[in-house]
């Protein structure tokens, strides 16, 4: 889907199907699948929309009280403690009630504001102005902080549509007293003044950027619920425990481990328990590696250096011989088919291609293409043939036969030549 609300100002957005780069237009962005969903009695409808400010940064939910029809994109004017907001509608229909569900939301809830209206040109004016100056309160409000030495990481500042109310979203890692940051902060920018603190996930989602994956944050554009990662998921598959690998933007380990885990976890029910050292004459032999996708257990003999890969029967079979008191002499690896190298012997080709040769073999390849053109074109074959055509032998100028000679009118006035 394309995104609907682009940051350069372009009418509906840019369109472009989920690789936008003008300040993540599809931040957050759902797909209402259910939005023709035929609705026969109107009471029973939802009376709830969704609305989403900042890009998709930040949702809540409003309820509907007139029942006006909202699209997606709309500009709607809130209610707010004190005075008004505006945001855009992201979402209508049955869906809302279903995430109204999901984050156990009340769809009947008092303490629900609602929406006053759809937004005047009045209200988009002053909304446009005010968030114009969130750019400028960010950046003087970090060094307000800094000023102040808290320990804290202001990630965003969002200024009501009214101009009364600042909330400002900061991230720390203990406790920070700032109230002579309030103070400032009111007196600097004539606002009411909200601290709002925010996990690290939640300030890196907000800040937004590219994943080593070469796409879009996942906490950015979809992720709303952050579940706890840990060691342990890395290490079901297989992973080397390599922290900077594995952390992301945000400095906690990334979200995308659990994504595959469930699948792992079943995977790894059809292996042997207990399995993690066999006995055998040669020593003992320790696991290091479990293959999910071929089925095999990777075992290394204590003190030695060879690899062993073992299916799961012959391991369920090798445990069962070592709880009779029997040290098996073979393991019995499985053969892989690996595919042999092939050796690159070095020729020395210094010397053997030179510019006189490539500007020789450009030049040949340009006369067949020359030759092959005019065997194409019918005028040229016609010429050619008329060229190649033999001609009849032309006569010499007979001696005998030419033409006399005029007298030479200079030697008239030349005097006689006298003889010695």
């Amino acid at each position: 889907m394309g995104c609907g609300s682009c940051g350069t100002g372009t009418p509906n957005g840019c369109k472009s199907n989920g690789s936008c780069n003008t300040g993540s237009c599809n931040r957050m962005n759902v797909h209402d699948w259910l939005w023709n969903l035929p609705i026969s009695d109107i009471e029973t409808a939802c009376k709830v929309v969704e609305v989403s400010f900042n890009q998709g940064s930040r949702k809540d939910y409003y309820r509907n009280p007139s029942l006006q029809y909202f699209e997606k994109g709309d500009l709607v004017t809130l209610e707010c403690t004190n005075g008004f907001d505006v945001g855009e509608v992201s979402l209508t229909g049955e869906l809302v009630r279903l995430q109204l569900k999901k984050k156990n939301v009340s769809e009947f809830s008092v303490d629900m504001k609602k929406i006053l209206r759809p937004s005047t040109e009045k209200d988009i004016e002053l909304f446009e102005k005010n968030k114009a100056r969130e750019k400028d309160a960010l950046t003087l409000s970090r060094v307000i902080a800094r000023r102040l030495n808290l320990d804290m990481k202001l990630i965003e500042v969002e200024i009501q549509a009214d101009g009364k109310k600042g909330t400002f979203f900061y991230t720390a890692d203990d406790r920070v007293d700032f109230r002579e940051l309030i103070r400032q902060f009111a007196g600097e920018f004539r606002l009411k003044i909200e601290m709002r603190q925010v996990g690290i996930r939640q300030g890196a989602a907000k800040v937004g950027g590219i994943g080593s994956c070469g796409r879009e944050l996942c906490c950015s554009t979809w992720l709303t619920d952050f579940k706890s990662v840990t060691t342990t998921a890395a290490r079901y598959q297989n992973l080397s425990i390599n922290q900077t690998k594995l952390s992301g933007q945000c400095g906690r380990l990334k979200c995308c481990l659990n994504y595959e885990l469930d699948t792992y976890l079943d995977a790894l029910q059809y292996f042997p328990e207990n399995a993690d050292t066999l006995e055998t004459s040669k020593g003992l032999a320790i696991l290091i590696k479990k293959d999910i996708f071929k089925n095999l257990m990777w075992y290394i003999i204590q003190g030695g250096a060879m690899h062993y890969p073992l299916t799961i029967r012959r391991v369920k079979e090798i445990k069962q011989l070592n709880l009779k008191g029997v040290k098996v002499d073979d393991l019995q690896p499985v053969e892989l088919n690996t595919a042999k190298e092939t050796e690159h012997s070095f020729v020395d080709v210094v010397g053997h291609l030179t510019i006189g040769n490539l500007e020789k073999t450009t030049q040949r390849n340009r006369e067949k293409q020359r030759q092959g053109n005019r065997n194409n074109n019918p005028n040229q074959q016609q010429e050619n043939q008329q060229r190649n055509k033999p001609q009849p032998p032309q006569q010499r100028p007979n001696p005998n036969n030419r033409p006399p000679q005029k007298p030479n009118n200079n030697n008239r006035n030349r005097p006689p030549r006298k003889e010695n």
